[in-house]
């Protein structure tokens, strides 16, 4: 904790933050900010540096290679997630009981293959990790509006490995790119939230994150340094959020304080901080039951 940071705190003492000018003590509230910003392109840069996974014509900075198509999302309830296909998964071969989708192999030939053979049983081979997995499952319909579908998303996705200055050019822009998308899906959540129509399975609390950085540590350093990004890019966004008991609380009251010239009363901070905190621990207590209940499920 940074002396004299309590509201209430003497600004006669010169050691105190409390003493410090506002732009100085507004900056050591953005310096922590900044550094969870850093901390992220930083590890994006040692996910490139070692190869991680891109899509075609995703970088300026090098080539990607060794391009498989990829399920990038499995829809709830749908016959790809009863039949146990998951996000990660290479298709190796598709084939129904009487053709089989010939070479090249891609993502948009494959969506074309199950569009042409939405009555059939499928067989799906993919690669998991280091293992070859093979799953039957037939299009339904209700996932996609007019045609069967078996709730997959896909994408070619390779690998990008750069050497490291050109890593942390990469990491820079895929930072940004991490952080623009990140702040506007909570955007998206928070104004559902208010409207009392949030999605909770779009978020995770401690357990789901939990749960999230085991797999992706047993996935390779790529995958654990992409869930390191992640969450620290997620934690400079809620805490840049200008709710009391938050960092971006805090600067607002310096903000105001500037403004009208004179310190906010103590009362006032710490009844608004206790506020902050009642909201932000019931977000949490709300968040870590649907990850229970997800497990659970």
């Amino acid at each position: 904790r940074i002396h004299g940071e309590d509201p209430g705190t003497d600004a006669r003492d010169k050691r105190s933050m409390a003493s410090k000018p506002r732009l100085v003590q507004a900056g050591v509230i953005v310096a922590g900010v900044a550094m969870n910003l850093m901390v992220g392109w930083l590890a994006l840069s040692g996910g490139y540096m070692v190869g991680m996974a891109a899509t075609p014509g995703s970088s300026a900075f090098g080539s990607v290679r060794d391009i498989r198509p990829t399920i990038t999302q499995v829809l709830p309830a749908s016959p790809a997630e009863k039949v146990g296909l998951m996000p990660g998964d290479k298709i190796e071969a598709l084939q129904t009981g009487a053709q089989k989708l010939a070479a090249p192999l891609n993502a948009e030939n494959i969506t074309r293959f199950i569009g042409d053979h939405q009555n059939e049983s499928l067989v799906v081979s993919v690669l998991r990790g280091n293992d070859e997995k093979v799953f039957v499952a037939k299009p339904e319909d209700g996932l996609v509006e007019g045609k069967k579908a078996l709730g997959i998303n896909m994408a070619d996705v390779g690998i990008l490995q750069l050497p490291p200055h050109l890593a942390l050019l990469q990491g820079a822009v895929s930072a940004k790119q991490v952080t623009v998308s990140t702040a506007q899906g909570l955007g998206v959540f928070f104004g559902r939230l208010f409207r009392g129509i949030a999605d909770w399975n779009s978020v995770a609390g401690p357990i789901g994150i939990a749960g999230a950085g085991a797999s992706a540590v047993q996935n390779g350093f790529a995958a654990a340094a992409f869930i390191t990004a992640l969450i620290s890019i997620n934690l400079a966004i809620i805490n840049i959020i200008p709710i009391p008991g938050l960092d971006g609380g805090r600067l607002l009251i310096i903000i105001i304080e500037g403004i009208i010239r004179r310190p906010v009363s103590p009362k006032i901070i710490t009844a608004l901080s206790l506020g902050g905190f009642a909201l932000i621990i019931m977000l949490m207590l709300v968040v870590t039951y649907h990850d229970i209940a997800k497990l659970v499920g």
